[in-house]
């Protein structure tokens, strides 16, 4: 599912570099220590079995997605400057990974699945990397890339949901070769609005740079998966 997040101008800022070299730093450590309990929430998952459970009940995995990300995410927001926004943080990354088994528990059905994972986690450290040099080197405003990807993300998670829904493969795989190119942007734009001091609080940017990365393993996941099939 694509990323959902407020999407607008951030301007100019009356942080010094160092202040927003801080916010980086923190948003950076933070997001290594949230992929952990992404990954013990795939782990479990799959080994009590749920994820061929929510494959049998695509709509019933959906609604718990959907409320459950934005019910965490509204939480995250109303805690962010509290301790208490951590902890709902990493609940939220192992609720995600919960949910992100069943797409693992497919892809390792397959033959190759362990190497298609390996590949689609270089393939995300790979667009982090050059997206995180190019939101850093970047002394612009990129705050008129907000439009433009908050349409495409409405446009996705509309598209996401009416495939899921009728079970239209065609339509999934648009979408997610969008959600590819779309939360790529994203890390982008969100690193960038760090950068120049648009988002100041830590908690949020990780949220957000989550999200983003989320979606592209996934995306990239699937898309070798689909790519391995016969």
């Amino acid at each position: 599912m694509a990323e959902v997040q407020t999407i607008g101008s951030y301007g100019q800022t009356t942080l010094s570099a160092e202040q927003r070299n801080k916010v980086l730093r923190n948003t950076y450590a933070l997001l290594a220590v949230s992929l952990v309990p992404t990954i013990a929430g795939a782990w479990l998952a799959m080994a009590m079995g749920l994820d061929k459970t929510m494959l049998k009940s695509p709509i019933l995995s959906l609604i718990v997605f959907m409320a459950g990300a934005f019910g965490f995410m509204f939480a995250i927001e109303k805690n962010k400057n509290s301790g208490m926004g951590v902890v709902l943080l990493l609940a939220f990354t192992f609720f995600m990974g919960v949910m992100l088994s069943r797409l693992v528990g497919i892809v390792l059905g397959m033959n190759n699945g362990a190497s298609l994972i390996m590949s689609a986690l270089g393939g995300t450290a790979v667009i982090f990397a050059v997206m995180a040099t190019l939101g850093t080197i970047i002394k612009k405003d990129l705050s008129g890339m907000g439009k433009f990807l908050m349409v495409g993300a409405l446009v996705v998670m509309v598209g996401a949901i009416i495939g899921i829904v009728f079970q239209l493969p065609a339509l999934m795989l648009a979408l997610t070769v969008m959600i590819l190119g779309i939360s790529s942007l994203l890390m982008l734009w969100n690193i960038n609005r760090i950068v120049m001091g648009g988002e100041t609080n830590y908690i949020t940017a990780t949220m957000a740079l989550y999200l983003d990365i989320y979606n592209v393993f996934s995306s990239l996941l699937a898309l070798f998966g689909i790519g391995n099939q016969e």
